[in-house]
């Protein structure tokens, strides 16, 4: 098994999801999503955000406006429709879910393991 490869797959999966907490709380521009998702150690690059950033829109689950810049061209800022707050509600019970079950069996591992220890003791 390529640990690295699934941990990629892995926030692959969580990209999504972790845009749209990002947008929950207000439009943001492109290279701001960036940075914070970098501030949360989910290291994206431009060309992984921008195709993302243009399917979600197509899917109606974001919208854009263009914002005058005092430094440079028009901005693109992104922000969630109401179709990507429904989006969102339904990822974050699906998180809660996926995370209750991990957290179950790392929890019934580590029981199990702690068990055995002191049973061999």
């Amino acid at each position: 098994m390529n640990v690295d490869n699934v941990k990629s797959q892995m926030r692959k999966g969580m990209l999504e999801y972790c845009i749209l907490l990002l947008l929950h709380r207000g439009a943001s521009y492109a290279s701001d999503i960036i940075q914070d998702l970098k501030e949360a150690k989910l290291i994206v690059v431009e060309g992984t955000l921008y195709p993302l950033l243009t399917r979600l829109k197509n899917d109606g689950i974001l919208s854009y406006e263009w914002v005058e810049s005092t430094q440079g061209p028009p901005r693109k800022y992104y922000s969630l429709t109401g179709r990507g707050e429904e989006v969102l509600s339904n990822l974050q019970a699906a998180w809660d879910e996926l995370s209750e079950t991990v957290n179950h069996l790392r929890t019934k591992l580590l029981i199990s393991k702690n068990y055995e220890e002191n049973s061999n003791s």
